[in-house]
């Protein structure tokens, strides 16, 4: 039987999260009450007694910080174009204007060298990105922030149990914002929380996070500024509960998975092919992420070939992320390929590769090729093992047409064959490429390497000509 789809990622919620959900949903208080509150104190215990506000999103809490800082039309943001596009999205909501530096290649952080270089007199703020879990260097960060009096925004979405120098991301530094998306170490469903620096700022971002509007006695309402719709929910909260004690634990597994990825991965004929590994640091990163960048110039296929091939061995991958700048919307605003090159590169080369905090099982040896494998470097390896089934004479043959099918074909693939598998029949898939233009071969031949026992091949072109067959074909 073929191995169950591997995910990029999946939170990991407990039956007694789940339960506690169920209580909240029956005591009739279902937005923001006593659960927010329990869990932003649970959050400013993890940050150093700093207070903290929950909201419905690591977005909301960048765009209320600049709001905090008093950023504005005609300021600048210095901040980072390889990151998820909120980072920068809210530095045009506020009216201010972005102003991007490349990344360090090695960190793929942002470059804080550049980043003093980019400093003007309407330089107003850093916003730097703590991408995969990996720390910008507070020490020098800060530093410069200090010797031009700018605020800071630490984009710590993904860095929630991240250290740096010995104190948990959030202890220290200006405004420090965090995401509790679903693909994050800690979930709330959706939701974020801001780290602020005093009770002031805290009262100050509680109205922004609801409308602005401030209450006083039985009947008094005001409102003093212009405000969102932000608040967390008690249910949102409930499910942060049952994962923030838990989230030591969710980091200590990633590191584990890191490490084993980093075995296979840093070898002489990986290394040989090129391929660009994260940083090896076990002292201070969460792991948030774990990410490749393929050497796109020394393969045969693009990424979304290589995701595709993956995708057909029962193995999910992301892009984390395309660099901002590229977009229409910021292309309209004046960049253009070339500014960023390092950044450019890394956004159209880095894939992550699949790191969820399960309990140990073989998911980790199914997701690494397994103890002491050794695969072709160019090509990935068949991780959805074939049954042993006997390749000749088989009970059931299925034919498949395929003209340009390339964002069917993963689907079916993942349907198909765990159902065949379950006949407990011996069978083949003979598929029929008849000239497609688009990546149908190149992900029935990626498919053809990840099942060859069972798959079948034959490439028709519009000339007629018969192309090779990959694997003998008794179902034509």
């Amino acid at each position: 039987m073929a191995a169950p789809f591997l995910p990029l990622t999946r939170p990991t919620i407990d039956e007694e999260t789940i339960a506690g959900v169920a209580d909240v949903l029956r005591s009739g208080w279902i937005t923001s009450g006593p659960k927010v509150r329990e869990f932003e104190a649970q959050l400013s215990a993890r940050c150093g007694g700093r207070p903290v506000r929950a909201f419905n999103s690591g977005t909301c809490t960048m765009e209320v910080a600049l709001r905090l800082a008093g950023i504005g039309p005609g300021d600048e943001v210095i901040t980072t174009p390889l990151s998820w596009v909120a980072t920068s999205n809210v530095i045009l909501t506020v009216g201010a204007r972005p102003v991007f530096v490349d990344v360090d290649p090695v960190t793929r952080l942002i470059d804080l060298d550049r980043a003093a270089a980019a400093v003007t007199p309407s330089t107003r703020a850093l916003l730097p990105v703590d991408l995969a879990g990996l720390p910008v260097d507070r020490d020098r960060l800060h530093a410069l922030a200090a010797r031009h009096r700018l605020r800071v925004v630490e984009d710590a979405a993904q860095s929630l149990g991240s250290t740096w120098a010995g104190r948990a991301i959030g202890a220290a530094g200006d405004f420090v914002s965090f995401s509790f998306h679903p693909n994050k170490n800690v979930t709330t469903i959706e939701g974020g929380a801001l780290v602020l620096n005093d009770e002031c700022e805290a009262r100050l971002a509680e109205q922004y996070r609801l409308q602005g509007v401030v209450r006083s006695g039985l009947d008094g309402m005001e409102v003093e500024v212009v405000g969102g719709k932000f608040n967390l929910t008690d249910v949102a909260a409930r499910v942060g509960l049952g994962q923030l004690p838990r989230l030591d634990e969710f980091n200590t597994r990633r590191r584990e998975l890191a490490r084993r990825y980093l075995e296979l991965l840093d070898t002489p004929e990986w290394r040989e092919l090129g391929l660009g590994l994260p940083p090896a640091d076990f002292r201070q990163t969460n792991w948030h992420m774990f990410q490749v960048a393929l050497p796109l110039e020394r393969l045969t296929v693009d990424r979304a070939g290589v995701m595709a091939a993956l995708q057909a061995a029962g193995i999910s991958s992301g892009v984390h992320y395309p660099a901002i700048h590229l977009f229409a919307v910021y292309r309209r605003l004046g960049w253009k390929p070339g500014d960023f090159p390092v950044a450019e590169r890394l956004g159209r080369s880095l894939l992550t590769l699949p790191l969820r905090a399960v309990p140990r099982d073989g998911s980790r040896r199914r997701r690494a090729g397994g103890r002491g494998a050794r695969h072709h470097p160019a090509r990935p390896p068949p991780l959805n093992p074939a049954p042993a089934v006997p390749a000749a004479s088989p009970e059931l043959s299925v034919v498949i047409p395929v003209y340009n099918e390339e964002l069917n074909l993963p689907v079916l693939f993942a349907r198909l064959y765990p159902v065949l598998d379950a006949l407990g029949r011996t069978y083949e898939v003979l598929f029929t490429n008849d000239g497609s233009a688009d990546g149908s071969l190149a992900l029935l031949r990626a498919q053809h390497a990840a099942r060859p026992d069972v798959t079948r091949v034959i490439d028709f072109r519009f000339q007629r000509q018969l192309r090779p067959a990959y694997g003998d074909h008794s179902g034509l």
